[in-house]
């Protein structure tokens, strides 16, 4: 996501610092035309306005508060629009630590995949100080397709919950499909063809039904591994609030179950493999079935 973002903000004419802890990350950067930093305080000491992209709470603690982190090089002002997907009641943790070194943190979630945000095709969640948010409106418009304001810090999060409780039934839904035309002898190609113009389409379809067509999940846009981490922590939170989520509590046996197969670093749309290893592999059957009938 990080990488995507300084790209499209760099042809829409930024200036970009940045750091990632990978190297290839930063001089992917460097040669995109921006800036590498040595670490988060510096990119945070030359910059008015930081993104954050982060996977996990470990790496959103060191980014702020661990060694030269931002919080050590951010002067008072600095707002920083944290994309990442966590769980809220840290980030409402973070904005109080973060306020309190005079630092402005807005809740702004992404809704897209890696593919869609090298696309410029993800919409951002924003939420949180409203004149921050008027301040980065250009920005936004530099990485993303649409932008929302959504009110109060944490709506932004609450958003995402819903958004991903959605992909994750979508994406689900989706690799039933691929694997019901499999069975029935369908061109797959036909398949996507009709289905991606019908009403019975979806988002999450459209973008990871080709995956599954091609049944080559290694080039990932969400890592199954990554993605169990925000089915984890929307299933807590339907919890903690008392809210049923029966389709989304289904699901989440066949993410299991490709973590456990071996997919953790593919797609998340490996989950059709999973369903496909149940459905007798059709696939592999089929080849079979076509390579004996070519030695007779």
């Amino acid at each position: 996501m990080g990488g995507a973002f300084a790209r499209h903000l760099l042809a829409a004419g930024f200036d970009v610092v940045g750091f990632d802890i990978d190297r290839r990350r930063r001089e992917a950067l460097r040669s995109g035309g921006g800036k590498s930093a040595a670490s988060c305080a510096a990119v945070a000491a030359q910059c008015g306005t930081l993104i954050t992209s982060l996977p996990s709470i470990q790496a959103c603690e060191a980014a702020f508060f661990g060694r030269d982190g931002i919080a050590a090089g951010a002067k008072r002002g600095t707002i920083v629009i944290e994309t990442s997907t966590l769980p809220l009641e840290f980030k409402l943790d973070l904005k109080a630590r973060c306020s309190r070194r005079g630092i402005i943190l807005l809740d702004c979630t992404i809704s897209g995949t890696g593919a869609q945000a090298a696309a410029k095709d993800t919409a951002v969640y924003a939420s949180g100080d409203e004149a921050a948010f008027k301040r980065c409106r250009e920005v936004f418009a530099g990485f993303a397709r649409s932008t929302h304001y959504c009110g109060a810090f944490g709506n932004g999060t609450k958003l995402k919950f819903v958004a991903n409780l959605l992909v994750t039934i979508h994406n689900l839904s989706a690799a039933e499909a691929i694997v019901l035309g499999l069975k029935s002898g369908l061109d797959l190609e036909l398949l996507y063809k009709v289905i991606k113009d019908g009403a019975g389409t979806s988002r999450m379809f459209e973008v990871r039904a080709p995956l599954m067509i091609a049944d080559d999940y290694a080039k990932a846009t969400m890592k199954v591994e990554v993605y169990q981490k925000d089915i984890d922590i929307i299933g807590d939170y339907a919890a903690r609030i008392h809210c049923p989520t029966p389709l989304f509590d289904a699901s989440r046996q066949f993410y299991a179950a490709a973590l456990s197969q071996g997919f953790a670093r593919h797609d998340t749309a490996s989950i059709c493999a999973v369903l496909e290893q149940m459905a007798g592999n059709p696939r592999r059957a089929r080849t079979t079935t076509r390579k004996r009938k070519e030695v007779k």
